[in-house]
């Protein structure tokens, strides 16, 4: 990437009406830009190849080549390019391939086009000072590995919860003091960043973490959780996922406390 303050968008999406409202609503910014739309997954892979661009903003579902198949071309031509995904559906196996395949974030429609626009900033990252573009790529690969993990347990990216417990995974990361004031630190900390409340963020935490203990692979679950779950119900609390899982990524990352 160029020694410049604007992120370079490619959007590709059937539906042309919305693209262009996703287009006028970005370029409201002075730091984004988008350069190319296309309509088929054939177009995308064309508009990849012939426009210069730091992230492409792909559909899942897009007639003559879905969303997949561009991931995969994009594969096997080695394209870096950064990759949002935004589809209709949730589906978690749909989700775990494409991260597998590359994509840096994916996002479920309808979505909130501010929302959009920062999540963009965070997954593009323009150049800087060497020492803070490698604090930039370090957050960036812990952002991934927790998202792994999410998927992995199957709670699906769509629930409130997983947001909340990916962002609460990172703040105990970064600051591992603070899973030991869950409530009064973490809860507020997190409902403050995401505009709604604590009690909120601990129901919807508590709903991903039964999600993933119903439907994710156990033997995955109780390698991360070890004995840490609760007396009465038999799952992790709330305070326990998060430890377990920020310690887990800390030590795959060699992040000293």
């Amino acid at each position: 990437m160029t020694m410049r303050e604007v992120i370079h968008i490619g959007l590709a999406d059937d539906n042309l009406e919305f693209a262009n409202i996703v287009k006028e609503y970005l370029e409201r910014y002075e730091d984004l830009k988008v350069v190319g739309i296309a309509n088929d997954g054939l177009q995308t892979l064309q508009m990849l190849r012939e426009t210069p661009m730091d992230l492409l903003l792909l559909d899942m579902i897009m007639p003559k080549l879905d969303g997949m198949g561009v991931l995969e071309q994009l594969r096997k031509d080695g394209k870096k390019t950064k990759i949002i995904i935004f589809s209709a559906f949730g589906h978690d196996e749909t989700t775990r391939k494409a991260v597998e395949l590359g994509a840096d974030y994916f996002i479920v429609k309808p979505f909130d086009l501010e929302v959009l626009a920062r999540r963009i900033r965070e997954v593009v990252v323009l150049p800087c000072h060497p020492e803070v573009q490698r604090q930039k790529d370090h957050m960036l690969e812990l952002e991934r590995e927790v998202s792994q993990i999410l998927h992995k347990l199957r709670i699906p990216p769509h629930f409130k919860g997983y947001t909340y417990l990916r962002e609460a995974i990172l703040c105990c990361i970064k600051e591992p003091t603070m899973v030991n004031e869950v409530t009064k630190r973490l809860y507020p900390y997190i409902a403050e960043k995401m505009g709604t409340t604590r009690n909120r963020v601990e129901r919807s935490m508590r709903f991903a973490i039964e999600t993933a203990c119903e439907r994710g692979e156990l033997d995955y679950l109780y390698q991360l959780m070890g004995y840490t779950v609760d007396e009465k119900k038999g799952k992790p609390t709330n305070a326990s996922f998060i430890a377990k899982i920020a310690d887990q990524v800390r030590l795959e990352m060699k992040v000293k406390n």
